[in-house]
């Protein structure tokens, strides 16, 4: 009964210790630090797990910022953070929006944590671009010459941006839900992800490797002790006769 006791009280206390060790929520810091911005987005670049016995989490952010220049042009930065330790529920919760915008501010002052492809905010901004209607017909978004380098900076606008696309993206804003795109081509599961963060679902693979070779291998140990066991218990039985 002592023992497990001690066993009981050893468990809360580890239990104790990892609660009071949850990393902060690093978006609630950046919303802070990036508060004298006009406008920015803040990306959910990359995220990886690391530890077998004790699991730790990991994002890391791109963070695009604006601010008026002296010619009344937006002039925009992007910055690649390093990675930060994040908690358990924290990486659960964003863990289908790899490559989606997680915190934004827009032009308005606007803050928001809704979840959308990098650059979408601006399709429709006739400050950035005009609609632009293309051989077959269709009408599609293209920015001003000033602001091409937005479509490489956000990494999104690989294929043009329809107006079908964006009145889907402005629907489901309207209705407080992600927007994953009209065939769910971004997030952790799109295909346009696969795609721009190649190194993400490198990582995944490896470790599925890993996992899976550690149990083979936890297999072959238990096979190797069970046939090792049934031949003493047969040497046993001869002896005895």
């Amino acid at each position: 009964m002592r023992q497990i006791s001690r066993r009981w009280i050893l468990a809360t206390l580890t239990l104790a210790v990892l609660a009071g060790c949850t990393p902060p929520d690093p978006l609630a810091r950046l919303r802070e630090q990036l508060a004298r911005y006009p406008q920015y987005s803040v990306i959910l670049q990359d995220m990886k797990t690391s530890g077998s016995f004790s699991t730790d989490y990991y994002h890391q952010y791109r963070v695009v910022n604006g601010q008026d220049d002296q010619e009344g042009d937006v002039s925009f930065t992007d910055d690649l953070l390093d990675w930060e330790r994040v908690g358990k529920k924290h990486y659960q919760r964003y863990e289908p929006y790899l490559g989606m915008v997680i915190l934004s501010k827009d032009e308005d002052g606007q803050v928001t944590g809704a979840q959308f492809p990098p650059g979408y905010q601006y399709v429709g901004n006739e400050r950035y671009g005009r609609w632009r209607t293309s051989s077959s017909g269709g009408s599609f978004w293209e920015f001003y010459g000033k602001y091409a380098l937005m479509s490489h900076m956000f990494g999104t606008f690989s294929r043009p941006v329809y107006r079908d696309d964006w009145g889907s993206y402005r629907t489901t804003r309207g209705q407080g839900r992600p927007y994953f795109g009209k065939s769910r081509e971004f997030g952790t599961g799109g295909s346009h992800t696969k795609t721009t963060n190649p190194t993400f679902f490198e990582r995944q693979k490896a470790r599925q490797r890993s996992s899976g070779d550690r149990f083979s291998n936890k297999v072959r140990d238990r096979t190797k002790r069970s046939s090792m066991s049934g031949s003493r218990s047969r040497s046993s039985g001869r002896g005895g006769k």
